[in-house]
């Protein structure tokens, strides 16, 4: 079932601006031609989806499929596929999950740090030059205020999927979801 928008808000000016920059954001990072340039520059031959499952593993490696498929927010089915594709290029491996012995963790191998260190090694340089004219304290707050958005984001979104699922439990069992009223 799918999940129902919030009650209507009155949206701030400055969050439509917001919204407005980051769908320009998004839109420029995610042209084929940009992502071509930058996987000849690293001397990578990646696909995107490749790229951002790279990215996810060096962020928070090792991590089991259905994890990496909730990080990037996509089926397991095409996490499963992608690590095959990297794991026959050598870009990925295996591992024994230490919880559990009968589950694995997929990890980068040397060849898949070497890549992604490359990609971010380039892509970094392309935005060191676009923002050159900025002020270390400018550069310092933008990040910060980057991440604090993006936390924000994750935490918003665990909690609509934590909602989604009550909602799904409480219908399935045609009652109260589980920790309903007394």
């Amino acid at each position: 079932m799918p999940v129902r928008p919030p009650a209507a808000l009155h949206v701030s000016p400055d969050v439509a601006e917001i919204e407005r920059a980051l769908s320009r954001i998004a839109y420029l990072s995610s042209r084929v031609r940009q992502h071509d340039r930058l996987m000849a520059l690293a001397g990578v031959p990646l696909d995107r989806a490749a790229v951002a499952l790279l990215r996810q593993i060096d962020d928070s490696e090792p991590l089991r499929l259905g994890e990496l498929a909730g990080r990037l927010g996509v089926e397991a089915s095409h996490v499963t596929r992608q690590v095959q594709q990297l794991q026959k290029a050598g870009y990925v491996t295996r591992v024994p999950d230490p919880d559990d012995g009968r589950a694995q963790r997929i990890q980068l191998t040397g060849a898949g740090r070497e890549a992604i260190s490359r990609i971010r090694e380039v892509s970094c340089r392309g935005m060191q030059v676009a923002l050159e004219e900025w002020s270390p304290e400018d550069l310092r707050r933008l990040a910060e205020l980057f991440h604090r958005m993006v936390d924000d984001f994750v935490a918003h979104a665990d909690a609509r999927a934590a909602e989604a699922e009550g909602v799904e439990a409480e219908e399935a069992g045609g009652g109260e979801a589980p920790g309903g009223a007394d």
